[in-house]
């Protein structure tokens, strides 16, 4: 692993990392909050998932969540969206290819060589955490924003018992049934809407998967709210499934690292509390 950056911050040290995928088949690049508690044990881990045109930096320059992490003694890892380099292929638009992986193993050509973002944030990046710092691996929780929002939901519902607690920033709740969804999953999986099931919480809910509850907080000035996210649809699995859902409605907020950064700390506390011994 080659160290990028180190920073110094709320007593805690903020790195940046580049390390060889075996999933992708690329290099790939993370962010690493490691608090002052980090340097008497191992301490709980949060995992944020970013969304669409974003790299590990957004939430890293812009998401407000050190001193957060500092006071509760969480550990805070932000992976990249998708592969990147010269020889992984890209896509037409924001929405599709490079920054846009939808944390799915692609399984069409030519995405399948390399977008390989499921294996990657579900089992590479996180075996590498546990074997390269203070991380207790029995204490998890995840976040994300937006396409990541999406990605955070569905990994925790497809893993429950690895993670005390999953929250979302704006997700992309039913990629299946919005643009942006259809787009990416059929453009990385195919046309078989089965498969699409795997990566979409309304219908992973529907199909019987279970978390305990959930956090989700959405603006209502968000452009994208009713076309792309369609929380709403959450809101009625969750109340068909009796999964216990806390939906924040921010009046006037958008889509922005200004409402994420806004709500951040309540969210840490949120994983904090759920993550205590």
């Amino acid at each position: 692993m080659e160290i990028l950056s180190e920073n110094r911050s709320h007593g805690g040290r903020q790195l940046v990392v580049k390390h060889a995928s075996a999933a992708t088949g690329t290099k790939m690049t993370f962010s690493i909050f490691l608090p002052p508690q980090a340097e008497s044990g191992p301490c709980p881990v949060v995992w944020y998932l970013s969304g669409l045109t974003c790299s590990h930096a957004n939430v890293t320059e812009k998401g407000e969540y050190r001193a957060a992490c500092a006071e509760h003694g969480l550990i805070f890892v932000a992976p990249d969206t998708s592969p990147r380099g010269e020889e992984v292929p890209d896509g037409e638009g924001y929405d599709f290819g490079k920054g846009a992986g939808f944390y799915v193993d692609a399984t069409q050509a030519p995405w399948s060589q390399h977008f390989h973002m499921w294996t990657y944030v579900t089992q590479e990046l996180p075996a590498l955490i546990a074997a390269e710092y203070p991380v207790d691996m029995g204490r998890q929780a995840i976040t994300g924003h937006s396409m990541g929002g999406h990605g955070a939901l569905t990994v925790a519902l497809r893993h429950p018992d690895r993670f005390r607690s999953v929250s979302a920033f704006a997700p992309i709740v039913a990629p299946s049934q919005v643009p942006w969804g259809q787009k990416a999953l059929g453009g990385y999986l195919g046309n078989d809407r089965a498969a699409w099931r795997k990566h979409d919480a309304v219908a992973l809910i529907e199909d019987g998967a279970r978390v305990p509850e959930l956090l989700v907080d959405v603006g209502t000035a968000d452009n994208f709210l009713e076309q792309e996210l369609r929380p709403a649809l959450l809101e009625r699995a969750c109340a068909d499934a009796g999964i216990a859902l806390t939906l924040n409605r921010r009046e006037g907020y958008d889509h922005s690292y200004y409402f994420i950064s806004t709500f951040m700390a309540d969210h840490l506390a949120w994983h904090a509390e759920r993550l205590r011994a």
